[in-house]
């Protein structure tokens, strides 16, 4: 009886699993997208084909096949298959299926493949305490990340392992997707013939945003609250694919590595000086929710490192925008950030701030310096400039032995390059 409760409750769990899991592919052949990894006589679909397969890595964005090969995988495999996620195992609980990956290895010569899912969120000491059994064969090592692995993952761990990049499905993937969720529905017990028009199409690739599991999530919702029409057809057409799909599934952890990516790419279109870039990365940020206080800092630090005297204003606009979003706040602030990032984008760009490395290395490589007696206080031997004709006299203000050492390095734009013009001869040679 026992035993008739536990395939009746099997069945129930895979009946009422979620469509994207009820199609996974069971083989490579079924295996939509990743032709730069996977196409005809790769390395890695040999590997898996002829079992093998060596230590891992799959890093890529959610929905695009990583969970879906190591399934594969595990078809092709004689050995034994073990699955940890990371945020749910612990150290001693890794330290357990070694164990018995040891043994299995000892008592039936047959080999262990540990899949660790989510591998980035492993402490360092969790990582370290698989390097001894990869090392020594008593298992086989994949991870799955989402994040950079290079930055995600041990050094060590890296080292010892494969990596292979995943990428957002293409438009052909995505369609052949669609055409495999219309047959399942048409091969149903209780089938269903569904129509997607063209629009619905289009609409819901570009909102998936690349991910198959987004896609199908929003096709089995779309069917699923659409009635059959006169003919017997599920229509889906542009407005329940908006219905189905209404925001595009942006990769974003404000957490990982995606997050420092995204924020490079903005400050370096500032940069660059390309405010359509700027405005792209600025609107990828406030899509996926992050801290509108987070690109402020950002953005106070470029006016400075990436504008600085070419135009001292820039500062300054930055900062009221910032007191005027903390005023106003979303939606409205929307134009203070845009405002701030499209001021800094198109203004003249000068780093000449960055002088001030150079004077910290002196510091740091020379003894300490005095100052020069008519520098100190109540020198009296101290001229002072505003007591001679155009505010200037020849006097030194350097230390003895730094005198003639010349720290910053004027760029020639905008204000800086004015004032710089203005600078008597002595100042600028």
């Amino acid at each position: 009886m026992e035993s008739d409760n536990l395939f009746s409750n099997t069945y129930r769990i895979e009946s009422n699993a979620p469509l994207a899991d009820k199609l996974r592919p069971k083989n490579l052949d079924d295996f939509f997208g990743q032709e730069s990894i996977l196409g005809h006589d790769s390395l890695l679909r040999n590997a898996i084909l002829n079992d093998k397969v060596g230590n891992i890595i799959f890093s890529g964005p959610p929905g695009v096949g990583k969970t879906t090969l190591i399934e594969i995988i595990s078809s092709n495999t004689r050995s034994s298959l073990i699955k940890l996620n990371a945020v749910l195992s612990s150290i001693k609980e890794l330290r357990t299926e070694i164990a018995n990956a040891k043994e299995r290895l000892r008592s039936s010569n047959r080999k262990t493949i540990l899949f660790i899912d989510e591998v980035h969120r492993f402490t360092s000491v969790q990582q370290d305490a698989l390097l001894p059994s990869i090392e020594n064969g008593t298992i086989t090592f994949i991870g799955a990340t989402t994040e950079n692995p290079f930055f995600a993952v041990n050094k060590a761990l890296i080292s010892r392992a494969r990596i292979f990049s995943l990428l957002p499905l293409n438009k052909n993937d995505l369609k052949k997707i669609i055409d495999k969720v219309i047959k399942y529905y048409s091969c149903l017990k209780d089938s269903k013939v569904v129509e997607i028009k063209e629009e619905a199409i289009n609409h819901l690739i570009k909102f998936s945003g690349g991910d198959a599991r987004n896609l199908i999530n929003a096709l089995e919702l779309g069917i699923s609250i659409t009635k059959e029409n006169k003919e017997n057809l599920v229509v889906i057409d542009l407005a329940i694919a908006e219905d189905s799909i209404q925001k595009k599934n942006i990769v974003y952890d404000k957490n990982g590595q995606n997050h420092f990516d995204v924020i490079s790419a903005f400050i370096k279109s500032i940069r660059g000086s390309d405010p359509d870039a700027t405005l792209y990365w600025l609107a990828n940020m406030v899509e996926a929710g992050e801290d509108p206080n987070f690109i402020f800092r950002r953005l106070l630090i470029s006016a400075c490192e990436d504008i600085g005297l070419a135009d001292p204003n820039a500062i300054v606009v930055v900062q009221s925008c910032c007191d005027a979003f903390d005023r106003v706040g979303f939606p409205e602030g929307l134009f203070f950030l845009s405002q701030a990032s499209l001021y800094l984008a198109i203004s003249p760009k000068s780093n000449s701030t960055k002088s001030i490395f150079k004077a910290l290395e002196a510091i740091k490589a020379t003894n300490v310096s005095l100052v020069p007696n008519h520098l100190k206080n109540n020198a009296s031997n101290y001229l002072n400039p505003h007591n001679y004709q155009g505010k200037w006299l020849q006097q030194e203000y350097l230390p003895t032995d730094l005198q003639g050492i010349k720290f910053w390095k004027p760029k020639d734009s905008g204000w800086e390059k004015n004032k710089y013009e203005d600078l008597p001869k002595k100042q600028k040679s």
